[in-house]
């Protein structure tokens, strides 16, 4: 059993120990470069794929199902902070912290930035399929791990209910 992360005509089809190592290697980026109240739903969206809590094989998520933004300048923004995001996980920021090398981390983030590069947003999303509303981003941090968490609802961030 696997999750699927998809954009457009391409998707990412992860096994569950993949999405895991996707997920925290994205997560670890997102926390350090999260600044306005987007970057912070988009955060929300990725606590949402711990499998830890989710469950696995329960996971994943379609670039087409987020709220990009009403405008052209927000949906831009937007997939830039991605982008951004993608690209510094891709260059091992904080991989230290996992504990353990992530060797197919680079391809699952080259293959996400690629699909994230070619998709085009659009105002129009279907938000009652997960995308976390202005009123549910993630803006607790683990004190311990210093990464944006599903605080308070859950224990910590996924570094602390990993195994």
């Amino acid at each position: 059993m696997g999750n699927v992360f998809g954009g457009g005509q391409q998707s990412l089809y992860l096994s569950n120990g993949g999405t895991e190592v996707f997920v925290g290697t994205l997560m670890l980026a997102v926390s350090e470069l999260a600044e306005e109240e987007w970057d912070f739903r988009f955060a929300a969206l990725l606590t949402l794929q711990d499998q830890n809590v989710m469950g696995r094989g329960a996971v994943g998520f379609e670039l087409r199902d987020i709220a990009w933004g009403a405008t052209p300048r927000e949906r831009s923004r937007a997939k830039d902070f991605v982008l951004r995001a993608t690209e510094l996980a891709l260059s091992r920021h904080r991989w230290s912290d996992l504990g353990y090398e992530p060797s197919f981390a680079p391809d699952h983030l080259s293959r996400f930035l690629a699909m994230v590069e070619s998709f085009e947003p659009t105002a129009a999303a279907r938000l009652a399929d997960g995308f976390p509303g202005p009123g549910e981003q993630a803006c607790a941090s683990c004190i311990r791990h210093r990464i944006l968490s599903a605080l308070p609802y859950w224990d910590g961030c996924f570094l602390c209910t990993g195994p």
